[in-house]
């Protein structure tokens, strides 16, 4: 996908600023319960759990809170009804978007999102308006100067579905779900961590954003949802042009 490297920028840029607030425990706090909950505790056997572990690390979560987090989510002692939603609608001159949400109150969260939706230009969509355009995928981005041909060697067994060259020359290995933590494992193992990992979902084409105030627009969508308390995850097929990257730089 064109734009991954650049919206896997943004993200790592709003997950920093989340991580300053504590915001960022609470929302995978929420996602380690949940998928012990459908899952099981087990990440072996759990691959949606293995990877909320992942992020959980990877965030300086210790293994003492993802562990709490886990038992009380395959034991459902904690007593709450959160469910998982996802909400789907169009950013400014029409981007598609969805938003991933946990919720004990669709009422309150459906409001929030549309209004964050309306206050930015865009408006909440109907379901499946979008979501064809998005598949969930495994997304590990490989360090510079790996080359294709140890990461096809490393992962063979694993059954990655490809792996691609992102704009600035690094590779990224793309795996289903269900097969993300066995391709992190194989990757680990043959010396070529990831940089970084996460599974969500992926749009199957993109929209080219040339113009810098409509993909500051765009972004300003992405953190008015983002700061919801009910929201864990916001995508988009947008893919920025490096002028507009360089702008968030500036206002970092």
């Amino acid at each position: 996908m064109a734009g991954h490297s650049k919206w896997a920028n943004i993200k790592h840029r709003k997950a920093a600023q989340d991580a300053k607030r504590g915001k960022i425990f609470t929302k995978l706090i929420r996602e380690l319960t949940v998928a012990a909950r459908h899952g099981g505790g087990e990440p072996a056997d759990n691959p949606r759990l293995r990877a909320a572990i992942d992020k959980a690390l990877a965030n300086n979560m210790t293994k003492d809170t993802i562990q709490r987090a886990v038992d009380r989510g395959a034991g459902n002692t904690d007593g709450d009804d959160m469910e998982e939603v996802v909400y789907e609608g169009y950013g400014p001159e029409g981007v598609a978007m969805m938003v991933e949400a946990m919720t004990d109150n669709r009422n309150r969260t459906v409001s929030e999102v549309r209004h964050a939706f309306s206050k930015q230009g865009g408006n909440l969509g109907t379901s499946g308006s979008v979501a064809f355009m998005f598949h969930r995928q495994g997304r590990l981005t490989l360090p510079e100067g790996a080359t294709e041909e140890a990461a096809m060697e490393a992962t063979l067994e694993a059954e990655p579905e490809e792996i691609e060259t992102l704009e600035d020359g690094r590779l990224e290995v793309v795996t289903t779900p269900d097969s993300f933590g066995a391709v992190k494992d194989a990757l680990v193992e043959a010396g070529l961590e990831p940089t970084t990992s996460d599974v969500g979902l992926y749009p199957d084409n993109v929209a080219r954003i040339e113009d810098v105030e409509l993909g500051r627009r765009i972004i300003k969508l992405v953190d008015r949802l983002e700061d919801l308390d009910d929201v864990q995850n916001v995508f988009t097929n947008a893919d920025f042009a490096d002028e507009i990257m360089e702008s968030l730089h500036d206002d970092a």
